[in-house]
């Protein structure tokens, strides 16, 4: 029988499977990986999950630490039903949306600041894609392995994200509030994927630069900002 995980463990297979599905995608990578980079057992990974596909939709809920880990009492983990890790990521992203500066200032009638406005949505998705960083990557790094996730993904979450920034850039620009550009998509693609870069991305960089978080979130806003001003 595979020998059960130790409760203080679980947090770190979680870990170690995460930073393994982004190294390596889901498609490449094994139990025996996983197994290998923890420093166990295969069957000791089989005590805390049925499959390698309950390992990677725990790593998708848990991997940010927004969401309680498992009851040890649960464990091993059953293989989830078909799409029903899709369906989390889709209502994820869905409560992500919620509550969105980007989405209050397309409400807007009437700007008072617009730099003041710019600046705290582009404040909010770089804060937002932060402390969801490892679940960002994760998905990014493994949708293409999963259809159903890559239509969830690139649709209600990276696209769906450009449009509410090209349809605020449109309007701003329209009314006079911020400069105009040869192409507003190709503008709203440039602030989208500048602020995925640097929240997310460049964690993963093998040559990383040693900044202060706050000092890379202020200068990329700043930089962002004055571009449309």
């Amino acid at each position: 029988m595979p020998r059960a995980i130790p409760s203080d463990r679980l947090a770190q297979l979680i870990d170690t499977a995460t930073q393994v599905f982004i190294a390596q995608g889901y498609r490449r990578t094994q139990i025996e990986d996983i197994a290998r980079a923890l420093g166990v057992a295969k069957g000791t990974i089989y005590g805390a999950v049925q499959s390698k596909e309950a390992l990677f939709d725990a790593a998708l809920r848990h991997a940010d630490g927004h969401e309680p880990l498992p009851d040890i009492a649960r464990l091993p983990l059953p293989t989830p039903k078909p799409g029903s890790t899709a369906r989390w990521l889709r209502a994820r992203l869905q409560q992500a949306a919620e509550n969105l500066e980007l989405a209050a200032a397309l409400q807007r009638k009437r700007v008072r600041d617009t730099r003041a406005e710019l600046t705290a949505l582009l404040d909010d998705l770089y804060e937002r894609m932060a402390n969801d960083r490892r679940g960002i990557k994760l998905v990014d790094r493994c949708a293409l392995d999963h259809p159903e996730l890559a239509a969830i993904w690139f649709g209600d979450g990276r696209w769906a994200q450009h449009a509410l920034i090209r349809q605020y850039l449109e309007r701003r620009i329209a009314g006079g509030h911020l400069r105009r550009v040869p192409d507003v998509s190709v503008a709203a693609r440039l602030l989208l994927e500048t602020l995925a870069f640097w929240a997310v991305h460049r964690h993963w960089d093998p040559a990383p630069q040693p900044i202060a978080e706050a000092e890379v979130r202020d200068t990329v806003i700043e930089m962002l900002v004055r571009s449309l001003e």
